[in-house]
């Protein structure tokens, strides 16, 4: 997790971007979108006592979690049927996809996240089968 209280205590206490990245073992870009975002919400060293660490990233990062719960995610059972037929691709899924989306004026996924997702719901999907049988019952062999 990242330590934003560390980072805003460094940055009062005057400390350069580069030892701040050493400290707290995070990259220059995390730094600077921090110190960035504090300044913005004039929040400074000494914070507040009773601001926990999950406090004070709601406070500073809440938009940003706000913009992916806007996205509409696809329709699962729709896409796997659609996969199955010849001349279906995912980026053709993909692009139907963004039309119907924009269409009724929701925010879609870009194609990695999509395919991501399909992905993941391939996983979850998958066939397996287990076959119940006592050990040393039968032997398979597979002769090269």
């Amino acid at each position: 997790m990242t330590k934003y209280r560390e980072i805003i205590r460094l940055t009062g206490l005057g400390f350069s971007q580069r030892n701040i990245m050493a400290s707290c073992g995070v990259s220059q870009k995390t730094v600077v979108k921090v110190q960035k975002r504090a300044r913005e919400l004039n929040i400074s060293w000494p914070l507040d006592e009773s601001m926990t660490d999950t406090e004070l990233q709601r406070l500073m990062f809440s938009k940003e979690s706000k913009v992916s719960a806007k996205k509409r995610m696809p329709d699962y059972d729709y896409i796997r049927k659609e996969l199955l037929r010849n001349g279906v691709s995912k980026k053709l899924l993909w692009t139907e996809y963004m039309e119907d989306c924009r269409a009724n004026g929701e925010e879609p996924l870009m194609y990695s996240q999509f395919c991501y997702h399909i992905q993941q719901d391939e996983q979850k999907h998958r066939a397996t089968m287990h076959i119940n049988r006592k050990p040393g019952e039968q032997v398979e062999v597979d002769w090269l």
